[in-house]
């Protein structure tokens, strides 16, 4: 448990939070007798809920919100903080994964004085934004994970790269929900509490939520779009391969065939000074064969050279420049 403080502070006019991490069932019980909070909610945290709620109590709230990190492609770690928040008092409960303390010291070093010289309610949306905060730098994880695989899809197709497509569509959905669920409780304060002066800021906390529930859509659209190029990218190989062994296919059958008519018989390796005329005029007809075939092969750009494909879109980039003058 952390702060200094008691409940006869906020009847000297002071504003009280604590913040306990990981609390023992005798702390939990302290609590739960010096600020009468109610049995119910009590045993929602004991249960260790991890559904968003906002509960009107008889003269507290409850506020269940997750705290969402990034770990890696197929682990999000989720953590609930719980709110109980009554006149002049704040209590937060929470594991010790989740840091709130931080953020509340950068406000007192920052001497914010919109917070410190409010009521407590200030406090309270302050925390909450700073764990949408975070759901941010989640996205951008995200955002740099989907940037990567799609270079992959491009580049370096394989098996893995669509499993990798199908953990990070599944964590978009989970992402989503979670997401949803905070905004039905940012919208939830901003109805009943738009009488307090400090709720505007929590509609612009509302507001990024929005944007967030935005962003997941689009990049579960460009998930389905990276699949989309995976798919294209593999069907292209196996074209470029088919390509390969059919003009490796078509070049032979010929020579084969010519082979199999004329036959190799009467050609001596001991006596190889004396080839046969026929075997002679068999290499300059699979010669010929091959040459016309590969030519041909060349002219409808079933081979491809790198050096003509570096000049024709050097030519090409020439007749656009020259066009746009």
């Amino acid at each position: 448990m952390q702060g200094q403080g008691s409940k006869e502070c906020i009847e000297k006019g002071y504003n009280l939070w604590i913040d306990v991490i990981n609390p023992t069932e005798s702390e939990l019980f302290s609590l739960q007798q010096s600020f009468n909070l109610d049995e119910k909610a009590f045993e929602t945290y004991k249960n260790k809920s991890k559904k968003p709620q906002v509960r009107a109590l008889a003269d507290h709230t409850l506020t269940i919100f997750v705290s969402i990190k990034y770990k890696s492609l197929d682990d999000l770690d989720t953590q609930a903080v719980y709110f109980f928040l009554g006149k002049g008092w704040l209590i937060t409960i929470h594991s010790s994964n989740v840091d709130l303390m931080t953020g509340v010291k950068r406000i007192f070093a920052e001497n914010n004085k919109k917070i410190l010289e409010s009521p407590i309610d200030s406090l309270y949306y302050s925390i909450l934004a700073s764990l949408v905060q975070k759901y941010e730098q989640l996205l951008t994880a995200v955002e740099l994970k989907v940037m990567e695989f799609e270079k992959e899809s491009l580049y370096r197709p394989s098996k893995g790269t669509l499993q990798n497509l199908d953990i990070l569509s599944r964590q978009a959905i989970v992402l989503r929900r979670h997401f949803w669920q905070a905004r039905h409780i940012m919208n939830y304060l901003t109805h009943m509490e738009e009488d307090k002066d400090d709720i505007k800021y929590l509609q612009i906390v509302y507001d990024d939520i929005n944007q967030l529930i935005d962003l997941v859509e689009s990049y579960r659209d460009t998930i389905n779009s990276i699949r989309e190029i995976y798919s294209g990218t593999v069907s292209l190989q196996l074209n470029d391969t088919m390509r390969v062994l059919t003009v490796f296919s078509s070049i032979l059958l010929p020579l084969t065939f010519l082979t199999s008519i004329f036959g190799m018989q009467g050609f001596d390796l001991n006596n190889i000074h004396s080839i046969p005329q026929g075997f002679a005029i068999l290499l300059v007809a699979m010669t010929i064969v091959s040459i016309t075939l590969f030519y041909m092969f060349w002219k409808r750009q079933w081979i491809t050279i790198p050096g003509n494909i570096l000049r024709k879109n050097n030519s090409t980039g020439n007749d656009n420049k020259s066009d746009s003058q």
